[in-house]
Order: structure tokens, then C-alpha cells, then sequence
């Protein structure tokens, strides 16, 4: 098997939430790869020295290097990573999360040949940004999904007496965490019984933001902090509603989750969202930045459980197409 030089933020031992090279790089492992994953450097800067360290060290050894890839300020970790790479005429992978990386690849054009145009090849989850690169002329990308192990995930079936939401990302602007407070109150505005449990790290500060607005809302919201993937499914168990009030996003693992434990997904219709959910069939999709669209949706549900028997059923079985089974052969048949 190969040898393979991870890139990424590792800082699931930091307190933030387990990334792709925290999940991914332990399934390579499973199936035999030698796999050497960096970095786990809090600052920044220490964190760029030791990726770029990690390449002039492993030179020799890696057979293949793959770059988690963002489009914030992480984009230029990738760039500065896979030019060390095509220095060393090392074979880099760039796996694709950002799902702002389609305004990269329009207002940072130099940058964004430099690292996609030379890869040995790209890898996006999604048709999203499959469809956004090729539409830049980029010809070397193919779709690997992210991958769960879905033995993991029980499937439950739900019904809707009182609102129960569950929310689960790490707090960052971007996923507007203050939009799924504001659909609570919107719910008890109604009269309705409602809770709503917020669950991942702080990321930019948006963790205290939320607090206080719900605080200001006067609405009560329980924010768990970062849970473990096995604490966090286990009290899925208690919730009848999940919602995902992103403003940016490519294909996020926490839906695809929460379709496989059987939860009613509502989820903004932004990014790859729409090549995830197919709406009315497997979920349900609404414009971003408005709370009554979602509490209109969440009150549909309420009155139809036949619906929410469809959707999930049909949830669970996209959510399986995910399984790290069939994900690995498509990732066996390019590490060669």
C-alpha cells in the first residue's frame, strides 16, 4: 500500500470539531495505507512552518500528498503547500471543502491555477464544485464523497408533538449559527413548545455571539460545546427536527449524519446543499437568512407524519450511498 502525507487541520485534540484528515486519515489507515498527518499546531503560522516542514521531511517517502483545501485563509496554506510539493515534483491531491471556493477561483485566478491546475488530480465531494471548476476550465477533478461509517448511525423514526431542533456544526459566520435562535423564537412566537440544542466548538467567536442574541431574544437554547460524534448521536435520539442555517457550504458531513439517523433535515439551499438534498424527496431546502420560511416548514412537517416517514426513508437511503465501503474503492482506484 502507499504512502500517503496528509495535510490538514488537525485539531480535534484542540478542542475544535474532527475534520476530513482526522476521519479520512484514520479510514486510510484501516485499509492499510501508511498514513503521516499534519498539523496539529494551534497558532497559525507554526501550523504552516510544520505542514511545510512535513513536506521537505517526507520528500523521499510520501507517494502521494493530499491537501485539505478551504476557501478562507486556509486557501493559502494549500498554496503554499502544493508549491513545496511541485518543487520536490511530489504527486498532491487537493481535496476541495470550501464552499466558497468557486469566488477563489474567480477573484484569485494566479492562485488558483497554480494549485488545481498542476494536481496530480482534484477532489471535490460534490457536483457543486465539480461543476463550478469545470465551468473555469478545469479538467482534472472527480467526485469522492465524504464518507461515514453507517453502522454508526441508527436510524429512528420521528414524529412531531413539540419541536425538538438539533443543530450541529462548529460556530463560524459563515454557518450563521444566530439564524437557528432566531427560528426558535419565530416557534414561540406561534405559542408553540419548542427547544432547540446547538452542539460544536466556537470557531470564530460566533459561539458567544449566538448566546448573547438568544440571550437578548429571551429564549432559552442548550449549547453542549463540542460533543464526540459517538455523544452527539447518541442524543440525536431526542430530537425530531434538524436544521442547517448555512450561508456557505459545500457538502456537510453533519446532514449527510443526520439523514442516516432518520432526523427531517431543512437546510438552506446554498452551495452543494442542492446536490445533497433533493427537495421533497430526501429533505427539505429554503432560502437562506429567513427564519419564518423554516418555521413554516417545520409546522408542514408537524401536520403531515407521513411525510416525514417519506423523507427520511428516503434520507437514510442516500445517506448509505455514503458508506466508507463504497467511498474507499473510488479512492483505492486513483491511489495507485
Amino acid at each position: 500500500m502507499k504512502n500517503l502525507l496528509y495535510i490538514g487541520n488537525k485539531l480535534s485534540t484542540k478542542g475544535k470539531t474532527a475534520t476530513t484528515i482526522d476521519t479520512l486519515g484514520n479510514a486510510f489507515s484501516t485499509e492499510g495505507y501508511t498514513v503521516k498527518a499534519v498539523s496539529n499546531k494551534e497558532h497559525k503560522v507554526f501550523r504552516l512552518l510544520d505542514m511545510l516542514w512535513s513536506i521537505l521531511k517526507n520528500k523521499n517517502w510520501a507517494d502521494y500528498v493530499l491537501i485539505d483545501t478551504y476557501s478562507t485563509q486556509n486557501f493559502y496554506y494549500a498554496y503554499l503547500t502544493s508549491g513545496l510539493c511541485r518543487f520536490f515534483k511530489l504527486k498532491y491531491i487537493p481535496i476541495l471543502h470550501g464552499g466558497n471556493l468557486p469566488n477563489r477561483l474567480k477573484y484569485s485566478p494566479n492562485l488558483s491555477k497554480s494549485i488545481f491546475k498542476n494536481a496530480y488530480i482534484n477532489v471535490s465531494p460534490s457536483g457543486y464544485l465539480k461543476s463550478n471548476f469545470e465551468s473555469f476550465g478545469y479538467k482534472n477533478i472527480i467526485i469522492i464523497a465524504n464518507a461515514i461509517d453507517i453502522e454508526n448511525y441508527p436510524f429512528k423514526q420521528r414524529a412531531i408533538v413539540d419541536v425538538r431542533l438539533l443543530w450541529v456544526r462548529s460556530f463560524s459566520n459563515i454557518y450563521n449559527p444566530k439564524l437557528a435562535v432566531s427560528i426558535l423564537k419565530a416557534l414561540k412566537d406561534k405559542g408553540l413548545e419548542a427547544s432547540l440544542t446547538m452542539v460544536g466548538p466556537d470557531n470564530d467567536g460566533s459561539l458567544s455571539d449566538a448566546k448573547a442574541f438568544a440571550k437578548s431574544l429571551n429564549v432559552k437554547v442548550d449549547f453542549t460545546g463540542k460533543l464526540s460524534k459517538k455523544e452527539w448521536i447518541e442524543r440525536s435520539k431526542d430530537y425530531n427536527v434538524f436544521i442547517n442555517t448555512t450561508n456557505f457550504d459545500n457538502m456537510p458531513v453533519s446532514v449527510i449524519e443526520a439523514m442516516a439517523l432518520g432526523l427531517p433535515v431543512i437546510s438552506t439551499n446554498v452551495g452543494g446543499l442542492p446536490f445533497l438534498i433533493e427537495n421533497n424527496e430526501d429533505g427539505l431546502l429554503v432560502p437562506p437568512n429567513n427564519a419564518d420560511v423554516f418555521v413554516s416548514e417545520i409546522l408542514s412537517l408537524a401536520k403531515n407524519e407521513q411525510t416525514i416517514i417519506d423523507l427520511t426513508y428516503q434520507a437514510r437511503k442516500k445517506a448509505e450511498q455514503f458508506s466508507w465501503q463504497v467511498i474507499k474503492e473510488k479512492w483505492n482506484s486513483i491511489l495507485v
